[in-house]
């Protein structure tokens, strides 16, 4: 049964116009199969918030929390709540996959975190974490940082993605950026038959948290790298420590680079568009941004011209494994070796995905299925 609540009320106690907008839409939404969605609103802080939780049927739902303003969008608060069942969905899947005992969840700050972001705003919201009583466990995401989960955790116990120093792990782009280099291998392993990007020209689309992480594993494993990203400071980074790391203007440009074996999105979502797909040089797609594909049918646009794709939520999975193994005490060497376990995953999922006859995201999500259906997790995982 879906549960939704609301705090986002006029002064006299009655559920504004834009808040039912939400609600019916939620209700007639085809997402479908979330169990609860909780809309936060603190009006001394400003904070709005959306927390979505699709299922808690292998554990607690885990996810992070992002921080967006959805400038673009004519409601903001419609803008996040879709993003936010979205992405509590492929939580569910990814851990699922990942062989953790959580479910899926995941939660949206609305607004710009430049400017919105305070210490009293993100207590607010730890608030309404905690008040859910451990039905979800909170993260970092898109523009909120180990800092911020510090701040949170003073609220709510259910907060992982901490500093050291405050009983966490730290920043999680780490093992993030490992997962997908994992998965970025089996990739290789499967359309060229070894495991490395040794001679490989990969692009990578945002070097941010994560994506300056993978362009460290690559140049170690012997590939040529070539990065763009909307914040030119980003690229200047990468550049001034690796010089033979080339940079192109943007990620139209990217996709577009002559020979690039691999494309790795690593920013925000829908980079797999109907365009992109016929322009892509690249024979494989694997990357750490989450939610990839734009719009159903691209991932068959895909295998229709012979890319393979490694779905983002399997191979990302690094960042929600070690979040997962900070709550039973964090120990890097452990969350690490499950990390590795992508690359077996990821090699799993092409091979059913050509015994069905189905593109790769396909054969990923009905393995997920499954697995939550019957409630089991891999074999030998713990949480």
């Amino acid at each position: 049964m879906t549960d939704v609540r609301s705090a986002a009320v006029n002064e006299d106690g009655a559920p504004g116009q834009q808040t039912d907008a939400v609600l019916a839409g939620l209700f007639r939404s085809e997402l479908g199969g979330h169990e609860q969605v909780v809309f936060c609103q603190d009006p001394t802080t400003g904070l709005k918030a959306v927390i979505a939780l699709h299922s808690t049927t292998l554990g607690p739902a885990l996810g992070g929390t992002r921080f967006h303003a959805y400038e673009d969008a004519e409601f903001p608060e419609a803008a996040a709540a879709r993003d936010a069942l979205n992405l509590a969905r492929g939580m569910s899947y990814k851990n699922a996959l990942a062989g953790l005992e959580h479910g899926g969840g995941k939660a949206v700050i609305i607004g710009d975190p430049e400017k919105v972001k305070s210490e009293e705003l993100l207590l607010a919201y730890g608030r309404f974490v905690a008040s859910l009583g451990g039905r979800y466990v909170t993260a970092c995401d898109v523009g909120t940082y180990v800092r911020d989960m510090d701040v949170i955790a003073r609220e709510c116990r259910w907060t992982t993605g901490r500093s050291p120093e405050n009983g966490g792990a730290g920043d999680s782009s780490v093992l993030t950026a490992f997962g997908v280099f994992q998965g970025m291998r089996a990739s290789a392993q499967h359309r060229w038959g070894a495991p490395t990007l040794r001679g490989r020209r990969v692009g990578i689309a945002g070097v941010g948290k994560v994506g300056h992480h993978l362009v460290e594993h690559l140049l170690e494993d012997g590939a040529e790298v070539v990065i763009t990203d909307v914040r030119e400071e980003a690229v200047a980074r990468v550049r001034a420590a690796h010089p033979e790391v080339t940079a192109v203007a943007d990620a139209d440009a990217l996709v577009r680079v002559p020979e690039l074996d691999v494309y790795a999105p690593c920013a925000l979502g829908g980079a797999l568009d109907d365009e992109t797909v016929k322009t892509l040089t690249a024979s494989i797609v694997c990357g750490a941004a989450n939610n990839q594909l734009a719009h159903p049918g691209v991932e068959k646009a895909l295998a229709e011209r012979g890319v393979l794709y490694a779905p983002d939520y399997v191979v990302n999975a690094g960042g929600v494994i070690q979040v997962a193994d900070e709550l039973h005490g964090f120990d890097f060497a452990r969350a690490k070796a499950k990390a590795e376990k992508i690359f077996d995953t990821t090699l799993a999922i092409f091979e059913r995905a050509e015994t069905d006859g189905v593109p790769p995201a396909v054969a990923a999500d009905r393995i997920a299925e499954q697995r939550i259906a019957a409630g089991t997790r891999l074999p030998g995982a713990t949480g």
